[in-house]
């Protein structure tokens, strides 16, 4: 396997991962979880599937390299007001919104790479303009902007112990 297949692999594998433990984070954080496990881990794979796309051969900006920075930045914002301001104040609100964006992203990828990739999807939107393509995408980006507006006002972390 070449590096490139190689790459792909852990990419999508690390990716796939990041999806299912960002979900479960948040659920977690409807249920008032200051951290746990899956946000942890959610976290480092969504980092480390962000930094792995920008291993991959460069042909100039693209959506994709374009998505991966607005995902680090996302991301880098979360661990700030998670680690730095202890989610006070509005850090709470773009906490919970951050998560959900950043798995947003990752959903985004997903279904972009399943419609070029799977050959049955492939054939209802080859060139990712066609309606199926676009209406997966919509209704997709509707579900994350609900969950992510109910997560930034409802999210309220339970108290540290000291």
């Amino acid at each position: 396997m070449t590096y490139v297949g190689v790459l792909v692999f852990l990419h999508t594998l690390v990716s796939l991962v990041a999806i299912v433990a960002g979900i479960i984070a948040i659920i977690e954080m409807f249920g008032g979880k200051r951290s746990s496990f899956a946000t942890d881990f959610f976290l480092q794979t969504a980092g480390f599937t962000s930094i792995t796309g920008f291993l991959f051969p460069f042909h100039g900006v693209t959506p994709a390299v374009i998505v991966g920075i607005v995902a680090l930045v996302i991301l880098a914002g979360v661990l700030v007001a998670r680690s730095r301001f202890h989610f006070a104040g509005a850090w709470r609100g773009i906490y919970a919104a951050g998560m959900t964006a950043s798995v947003y992203l990752l959903v985004f990828v997903g279904i972009v790479q399943a419609f070029q990739k799977i050959p049955i999807l492939n054939v209802f939107a080859p060139t990712g303009t066609e309606i199926p393509f676009v209406v997966t995408q919509g209704v997709t980006l509707l579900i994350f902007l609900g969950v992510g507006a109910l997560a930034a006002l409802r999210y309220k972390p339970a108290v540290a112990m000291s």
